[in-house]
Formats: structure tokens, sequence, C-alpha cells
């Protein structure tokens, strides 16, 4: 595997450790020695699944590592699966990397690639293997020509070309790019980055879509878009180090940085900001239509379970929107649950010793918005 250079971050890389026979803890703590790839979007704001406040806490220790979901997993045991499909489509053999990679000019820009394999213009490129559920197919745009490649065991090299038609169809053991294959912004940002971090001119990505739409394409090297990123990234990374966070938001991850900053209150009153006007009108404003749409949701629920009377369950035919077969329908259900609880009141008054035994003092902070009169 070799680096490029004249680019943006292009001195090379060096291997910060070797992956190939270290436990999924310490792969955890080296990633968060510094900014891995898939950490790019949410640097950049515009991660679904995790807010910069929460990959701050990530890399300062402050939160514990998260166990891998159901997709997470199946993502990585099918990895290998899709690299040998890109390689059966394609003919682009895609060679391991047992290791994170670490930029020599920006030492917290890491990169733990999928593999890397051979262009035919550009040498040596990025391959990042994907899997995403149906639901996802969209942000992959329409898909169509590469999708249509598998021929099965007859398949040759002639015919895989073939599928790729148009002006950007390359030599025979290769492929050319699909337009109708979009790679989402996310992933872009974290092929970019692995090129700013190895040097490399360009990636391929493939992805496993629902299990039986299979897609490909290739990204060119955007040297704006790394200088941007190596920006945003050295300010998110400065502010670990001197322990400034990124601007709060709405996310969970915010509520619980200032839990763990701020957990114990003193007895003393301030007065707050012009800022917090506004922000008492925004809370104000947000209250009241959580309170209307509680209403509505209540006055729906309770027309819906007058409609069902006795019975535990029915289905509602034809909903707009995507029901949870697919087809449209609904299924309401309103069952009986029984549950065992201890009688507190009646232990603490039979057995007030042993009550007062057991009993924990936990504390928290309860925020209120109140008008002083």
């Amino acid at each position: 595997m070799t680096d490029a250079t004249n680019s943006v971050g292009s001195s090379g890389f060096n291997i910060l450790v070797n992956t190939s026979d270290i436990s999924h803890a310490d792969w955890l703590s080296y990633r968060n020695l510094g900014i891995g790839g898939s950490d790019a979007s949410v640097v950049c704001g515009i991660n679904k699944w995790k807010s910069p406040v929460e990959l701050y806490m990530e890399k300062k220790g402050m939160l514990p590592p998260i166990e891998a979901g159901e997709a997470a997993y199946w993502g990585n045991r099918l990895e290998d699966l899709v690299k040998g499909e890109f390689t059966l489509r394609t003919g682009i053999e895609v060679m391991p990397v047992d290791a994170i990679l670490q930029s020599v000019d920006y030492p917290f820009m890491l990169a733990n690639l999928d593999g890397y394999c051979n262009h035919p213009e550009h040498g040596g490129v990025i391959f990042e293997a994907k899997t995403a559920g149906q639901y996802m197919a969209s942000e992959w745009g329409s898909g169509g020509d590469n999708a249509s490649c598998n021929v099965g065991d007859d398949v040759v090299r002639d015919d895989v070309v073939a599928c790729n038609v148009g002006d950007s169809a390359v030599s025979a053991g290769s492929f050319g790019n699909n337009d109708n294959v979009r790679i989402p912004d996310a992933y872009m940002l974290q092929l970019q980055h692995y090129m700013a971090v190895t040097g490399m001119k360009g990636a391929y990505i493939a992805v496993l879509i629902g299990g039986n739409d299979f897609r490909w394409q290739f990204a060119h090297r955007d040297e704006e878009l790394i200088y941007m990123l190596i920006q945003l990234e050295q300010e998110f990374w400065d502010g670990v180090h001197s322990g400034t966070p990124p601007i709060l938001d709405g996310s969970d991850a915010s509520a619980k940085f200032l839990d763990q900053h701020f957990p114990d209150s003193i007895s003393a009153k301030i007065e707050l900001p012009k800022e917090a006007i506004n922000l008492i009108h925004q809370y104000d404003s947000a209250c009241e239509k959580i309170d209307e749409h509680e209403e509505q949701k209540q006055e729906a629920e309770n027309l819906l379970k007058l409609m069902l009377g006795e019975c535990e369950s029915g289905v509602v035919k034809g909903v707009h929107g995507n029901g949870v077969d697919g087809t449209g329908d609904r299924y309401i259900t309103w069952k009986t649950v029984y549950q065992e609880r201890l009688d507190t009141r009646a232990i603490r008054s039979d057995h007030p010793t042993l009550c007062q035994k057991y009993t924990n003092t936990t504390s928290c902070r309860r925020f209120s918005v109140k008008s002083v009169n």
C-alpha cells in the first residue's frame, strides 16, 4: 500500500497498531486516540445517530463503550461477503489492511480501512464495505446498472464491464462510474477522511442493501472537502485536549454531559444573561406544543380504545405511510398486563428496620421554569 504526495495531508501515514491480534476493547481504546473515518460525519454535525457532544464524551472517556447493535454485528459479519462479491463482479482484488493508520501531518486523524485495491488510473485506492437495510435504499440513489451485473456462475469479465455503460466505462476487469448510485454524505466524508490520512486519490465503496441489492461506486479525492474536514476535525480535537466540548444541543448526550459536570447544586442564586430570554421563550413554546400534542395523542388513543372495547387487538387497513409489515396496515393492541410490585408502604410499616437497611439515598437535579410574582 503506497501513499501519495502533492495533496492536502500528503506526507503519508504511520501504522499506529496492527489489529490482526488485538482485542475489541484494545481496538476501541486506540480509536479514542484520535478521530476515525466514521467520526468525520459526527464532527461535521450531519450524523443521524450520534451528536458531536456524544463523540466528545466518548473521546474523553466519559461514556462507557457502547455495545455493537444488531446492524453493526451483521455489518461486520458480512464485510468479507461484500468484498468477495465486489471482486466477483468487477475482477478487482481487495487486499486487507490489518492496522489502524495515523496521518503524519495530522496525527489526530486515524483510519481503519476495510481494504485497498488497485485502480487503473489512480493506483492504490481505498475500499470500503457497507450493508444497509432496505429502508436506506433511497439514500444510495436509484441503483440499476451495476446492480444488474450479477449473472451467476457463468460471469465473465467482459460482461461485467458491459454492465457499466457510457463514457465512464473502463478496461476489462474494472468498472465505470454508475451515475445512478449515490454515496450518502456521511460515507463520502468517511472516504475523504481516509484519503486525507493515506494520501490516496480515490476509493471504491460497495454496499449490500436489504440482503439482495448490491451496488458500488467510485469516489474521487476532493481537496476542498478534505481541507474543510481537516479544519473541523482539528478544532474538535483541540477541544478534546483542552476540555472544551462542542456547542451543546438537544441531544441526550448534551443532557448527560451537563449532569456529569454539574451533579450537585449549591444554595446560590444568580442573574442569568440577557440571552436567557430567548431560551425561555423557546422553552415555553416547546412546552405548549408538547401539551397540545400530548392531548391530541391521548384523544386518538381513547377513541381507538373505545373502538376495540373488550377485544385485545384490531387491524386498520390501508393506513397512509409504512405499516409494520410493509403493506400500509396498522395493528392496534390493548392488552391486559399483569405485574407484581412490592408494597413499599406495607413493608415500611411492618418491617421498618429491614426497610431502612435496604433503602438507598440517591440525588438528581430537577429543572423547572416558573414565573416570579
